[in-house]
């Protein structure tokens, strides 16, 4: 395929995802961007996660990469 070929299909490419506007869920999209204080981020997936691989679990690397203030505290 020449230059021209493909720079066109690119053009055309280009130009359907400029002008291309789906219908936006903003219902589902609130409640993915609020969230209750008593839900994590990652939820069940985090807790299936850290039961298959424990030594992964966050407190293991609290000391590890703690900031310096943190470690002037300490």
């Amino acid at each position: 395929m020449g230059r021209g070929r493909q720079k066109a299909k690119h053009t055309k490419v280009a130009r359907e995802l400029k002008y291309f506007s789906p219908d936006t869920n903003y219902g589902a999209l609130e409640r993915e961007l609020t969230h209750s204080g008593d839900v994590r981020p990652g939820g069940d997936r985090l807790d299936e996660d850290l039961a298959k691989w424990p030594e992964y679990e966050a407190t293991q690397y609290e000391d590890t990469y703690a900031t310096e203030d943190e470690q002037k505290r300490a």
